[in-house]
């Protein structure tokens, strides 16, 4: 209530287009009234009828507009710091400037790979003050370029993610040389030796670069410091390769046990300090559990940073197991692994999928040793559950849709800020709106909270959303697939019986 009262007063200007809206609304009903009540309608009459119509329509129509336009001024007016220093400034000229994204919700997203940048490509929609933070470790491959420099390929993607034209950015840093001298390098491996070359403080130039390039947000490293990530499985053996984790993981039939760094003394760097400690909302996952999220989280000020933060600490579950992994893990083993090595006090909010992928494509990951993560929501204590239909197929894989993710964390930050009656807030303001507009746009279904979804152990005789939708496809899937095993048995033991007589023959 507080906050409506604030766009009546004087210096809001918004009465003035009130009374407008309302004086057309008076003469709109007028003339509707003159035609219910007049008997028999003169020409003068007409005129009348005609002029009330007109009029109160075009008033209508006037100071809806202007109501708008005056509302998007007030925002600007709040959220620009120029017009603090020169209000000569006009206003008008401002209302499309970049500058009111710049003032937007201070999110840091933490991670690596594909999930990072599906989180940056919905996030950068509604705010120019992005912060990723991205795992930068040699993970036991040789270095192609022979620049000597740390791996930088999670930087790059990122960057590409946050910039306006992903598509060019990416054949620009992607693109390979084919000169002798140069010959097999990419732009991005000269550009980012270039830097570390030129810069005593790396990081401070890979901030740099992120202006040079123009993308919204900010990347940075984790850290400065060489450090592998090692796996240690259940059944003792240490793995030092990232690449080898998932391959002896599968091998052995095990599992693993914890992740860590070495060295162990790894050290943030006070970019990144400042960027959680400064942050709104902190984004964690989704993406390879041990391999990109965990070891962010293991360097040394990270977790620390985080758990002083006041923000919104918000971890985005991953939709499907990964294989040598997160095999058969539960959404519940997800969260468990991440405080396990951190402890808790790091996630408030956990978003997570709704789990109905058409079953055609599960089954493709399926024979790739991975399947649906599943929902085990009563396993999961002292976090804040928020449910969203969040995947969508691209290239025939099943990913995170950029958009959704990005509407359920502008929507929990919206709801914070509504919690603590800042409706009035150009901040908030100016994401509701868009988060409207993304969710007509995008037909984004609805959030829903602390949905209850049957286990698999009590899926006999109930019928969930999922399988009333699906269930006929997979009994068919089911079918197809054992009628082939069925032929192919079937057709093995008729060529045994065709064998058999011709080696008694032989044996003659």
């Amino acid at each position: 209530m507080k906050g409506l009262l604030e766009w009546f007063k004087s210096n809001t200007k918004i009465k003035r287009w009130i009374f407008v809206i309302l004086v057309g609304i008076v003469l709109f009903c007028i003339g509707i009234s003159k035609i219910i009540v007049t008997k028999e309608l003169g020409f003068g009459d007409l005129l009348k009828i005609i002029f009330s119509f007109v009029v109160g329509f075009t008033l209508i129509i006037l100071g809806i507009i202007a109501m708008q336009k005056r509302t998007l001024e007030v925002l600007i007016e709040a959220s620009d710091d120029r017009l603090k220093e020169n209000k000569n400034i006009n206003v008008n000229s401002l209302i499309f400037n970049k500058k009111v994204y710049e003032q937007g919700p201070k999110v840091v997203v933490i991670g690596g790979g594909d999930g990072l940048n599906t989180v940056l490509r919905g996030l950068k929609k509604y705010t120019n003050n992005i912060t990723a933070i991205v795992t930068v470790s040699n993970y036991g491959k040789t270095d192609e370029s022979n620049l000597n420099i740390l791996p930088m390929d999670d930087i790059k993607d990122g960057i590409i993610s946050l910039s306006n034209d992903e598509d060019e950015m990416d054949k620009l840093l992607n693109y390979r040389f084919r000169r002798n001298e140069l010959r097999g390098m990419k732009f991005s491996d000269i550009l980012f030796t270039t830097i570390a070359q030129n810069n005593t403080n790396f990081s401070k130039a890979i901030e740099s670069t992120n202006q040079i390039l123009n993308i919204t947000g900010k990347v940075l490293p984790v850290t400065l410091d060489e450090m592998e990530i090692c796996a240690e499985l259940d059944n003792g053996i240490v793995v030092k390769e990232k690449e080898k984790i998932p391959e002896i993981v599968y091998d052995k039939i095990t599992k693993i046990n914890r992740i860590y760094i070495n060295p162990t003394n790894c050290r943030t760097t006070p970019e990144v300090t400042e960027a959680i400690k400064d942050a709104e909302c902190i984004v964690i996952g989704p993406g390879s559990l041990y391999t990109n999220v965990i070891p962010c989280l293991l360097v040394n000020g990270v977790t620390k940073a985080i758990k002083e933060s006041k923000a919104i600490k918000i971890y985005v579950n991953n939709i499907m197991t990964e294989q040598g992994q997160t095999d058969n893990y539960t959404m519940s083993e997800h969260i468990k692994a991440i405080t396990d090595h951190v402890g808790q006090g790091i996630i408030d909010f956990c978003i997570y999928d709704s789990g109905e992928v058409v079953p055609e494509y599960i089954k493709k990951y399926n024979k790739e040793g991975s399947d649906l993560v599943e929902q085990d929501e009563s396993n999961v204590k002292g976090i804040e559950l928020i449910q969203k239909n969040l995947s969508y197929i691209k290239d025939e894989r099943i990913r995170h849709n950029p958009d959704a993710v990005a509407a359920a964390i502008i929507e929990i930050i919206c709801d914070d800020l509504k919690f603590k009656d800042n409706q009035n807030d150009p901040k908030y303001v100016m994401m509701n709106a868009k988060l409207k507009f993304e969710k007509k746009m995008n037909h984004i279904p609805k959030t829903k909270k602390h949905v209850k979804l049957p286990d698999k152990k009590h899926m006999q005789g109930k019928q969930s959303k999922f399988v009333q939708q699906y269930g006929d496809r997979i009994q068919s899937i089911k079918n197809t697939d054992e009628n082939i095993k069925r032929n192919k048995l079937k057709l093995e033991n008729q060529q045994k019986q065709e064998n058999r007589p011709r080696r008694r023959n032989r044996l003659k």
